[in-house]
């Protein structure tokens, strides 16, 4: 019996090892780390050196599946709650999407990218097999032409511009910065707003968006802003 004892002892604090490493890695959003989304301390920010957008409005996750063009696009345009892609939400505002309802919320990331893994974790709320609204207002002081929209996500997105669809990535793929580009556009004078849909297959998932000049260098210092009022 002794010799039993020490044989699989062993190999039992090694399972133990690896459960502690998995709940390490699956990023328990109430001990606060640092890639977890925080809710944004004052009504505006700016577009950093990298140009990456770090505040964003995100709707609790809905559910999808699939992560090919046909079936992403397919997710995408089904109506899910009234105006979705012309709604520009407030922190809090609410919707109800196939009986259940879910709420807007502002977020502020420090990093280049927006963890929904952890957003979606801290909320109590499913991870994979979703999709993410999200939508962020970008004010430009006078209209800047020859922009391009440059994206990455974990997994699929489909993202617009003032409206228009620009670029959509598809599969099960990692974020990867610049991943997709749009076309040129144009920045309006005033408020653009910025819109996406992420959808996550399993496992981690997050998105990183920022806009680059007729010269591909990230445009930066652009006020950022979750819509005309913050409460």
């Amino acid at each position: 019996m002794t010799m039993l004892r020490n044989i699989h002892i062993p190999a039992v604090v090694v399972l133990m090892g690896s459960i502690v490493a998995m709940a390490a890695a699956s990023g328990c959003a109430s001990h606060g780390s640092v890639h977890s989304p925080t809710r944004p301390a004052s009504a505006e920010t700016a577009l950093r050196a990298a140009g990456f957008i770090q505040r964003w409005l995100i709707l609790e996750p809905i559910g999808a599946n699939g992560l090919t063009d046909s079936a992403v696009q397919a997710a995408v345009r089904k109506d899910y709650f009234p105006n979705q892609l012309t709604v520009v939400p407030h922190d809090g505002d609410k919707v109800t999407v196939g009986g259940t309802e879910l709420t807007w919320h502002a977020v502020d990331t420090n990093e280049y990218n927006v963890n929904l893994y952890y957003f979606a974790y801290g909320l109590g709320k499913p991870t994979s097999n979703v999709l993410f609204w999200a939508v962020t207002v970008v004010d430009c002081p006078s209209e800047m032409s020859g922009v391009r929209l440059a994206i990455g996500s974990n997994a699929a997105s489909v993202w617009w511009v003032n409206g228009k669809e620009v670029i959509g990535i598809y599969g099960d793929r990692q974020t990867v910065i610049d991943d997709g580009v749009s076309k040129r556009l144009t920045l309006e004078k005033g408020p653009n707003i910025v819109r996406c849909a992420i959808v996550n297959g399993g496992g981690a998932t997050d998105f990183c968006a920022r806009f680059l000049d007729g010269e591909d260098k990230p445009l930066k210092g652009l006020p950022v802003s979750v819509g005309d009022e913050y409460r």
